[in-house]
C-alpha cells in the first residue's frame, strides 16, 4: 500500500474549496442584484467570466487531485495556462488605459501562483493512477 502525499491532498481541499468559493462569489458578481454588482466596481467583465466558469474547473480539478488521476494534472496544467493568458490580456486592458480593480491584480497572481504550485506537485506525483491499458492479442 502507498503511503499518501499529504502536500496533494491538502492542494486538492484548497483548489476544490476556492473552486466552490468562486463559483459563489464570481455567480453573485454576474448574476446578483444591481447592489451586487455595484460592490464589484470596475470588474472586467471577461476576467469576471473567465474565473466565474474557471472555479467550475477548479472543483473538477481539485476532485481529480483526491482521486490521483492522470486527467487531473492535465486539467491543472490547462488551468495555469488558461490563467496566465488571461492575466496577459488583462495586463493589455490596463495598458491600454482600461478601468479595473486593483484586487484584481492581486487575484489574478494568487491564482497563477496557486495554479503553479499545484502543478507542480501535480506533475512530480508518483501516486497517479497509472492509465489502464487494454489487453492486446498476439
Amino acid at each position: 500500500m502507498q503511503k499518501r502525499r499529504w502536500d496533494i491532498l491538502i492542494a486538492a481541499v484548497v483548489v476544490t474549496l476556492f473552486g466552490l468559493l468562486t463559483v459563489l462569489s464570481g455567480g453573485r458578481a454576474l448574476f446578483g442584484g444591481p447592489e451586487a454588482r455595484a460592490a464589484v466596481g470596475d470588474a472586467v467583465p471577461f476576467v469576471l467570466w473567465f474565473n466565474f466558469l474557471a472555479g467550475f474547473a477548479y472543483v473538477a480539478a481539485g476532485i481529480g487531485l483526491l482521486l490521483k488521476t492522470n486527467w487531473a494534472a492535465n486539467l491543472s496544467i490547462a488551468i495555469l495556462a488558461a490563467t496566465v493568458l488571461v492575466m496577459i490580456a488583462f495586463g493589455v486592458h490596463v495598458l491600454l488605459g482600461g478601468a479595473y480593480e486593483m484586487r484584481t491584480v492581486w487575484a489574478m497572481s494568487l491564482r497563477t501562483v496557486v495554479w503553479g504550485v499545484v502543478v507542480r506537485l501535480a506533475v512530480r506525483n508518483p501516486d497517479r493512477r497509472a492509465p489502464k491499458l487494454r489487453n492486446e492479442r498476439p
